[in-house]
């Protein structure tokens, strides 16, 4: 399976937010040491300069979303999870021509490849409430407007092809 430029992104992001956990190195030094791992070339460095800076930059905030909604202290969630929460917090909050069900997808991804066993279940109830938080409008209408699509969908094909009556 090949990987986006944007997926890619994401991936060095989830490793410059781990090393940022460990370091307290700013976005910028992350940035830098990103620039020399193998495949960096491939990913979309823009979006991820934006993710690494936008996280960083607003951490405490984005942890105060988090937090209240996580069913364990913030310190016991492991530094995977935590970088994928908080990059899918930012890109909620901060990218919102980025389809909510987009930011959800792209975590879950992200926690499923190198999370623990059922850290994606746990990433998708969160930001699912975050996303109900952020964007209610948005996670109505795509409740709603679901349903409605694919009804309509199927309304306007028609049932059966005509057949040729028998002479």
């Amino acid at each position: 399976m090949t990987r986006t430029p944007r997926r890619r992104a994401r991936e060095f992001a989830l490793q410059g937010l781990y090393q940022w956990q460990l370091t307290g190195a700013d976005a910028a030094e992350v940035a830098r040491n990103l620039a020399e791992l193998e495949g960096y070339a491939g990913a979309d460095e823009a979006f991820l300069k934006a993710e690494l800076a936008g996280v960083i930059g607003r951490a405490d905030e984005l942890r105060a979303l988090l937090a209240p909604l996580a069913d364990r202290k913030w310190e016991e969630v492991s530094p995977v999870e935590k970088a994928v929460l908080l990059m899918g917090a930012w890109e909620l909050s901060s990218l919102p021509d980025l389809p909510y069900r987009v930011a959800i997808n792209e975590a879950i991804e992200l926690a499923k490849r190198y999370g623990g066993t059922d850290g994606h279940r746990y990433v998708n109830g969160i930001l699912d409430r975050v996303a109900q938080a952020a964007r209610p409008e948005e996670v109505a209408a795509g409740r709603t407007g679901v349903k409605k699509g694919a009804q309509a969908g199927r309304a306007a094909r028609p049932a059966t092809t005509p057949r040729k009556a028998r002479a």
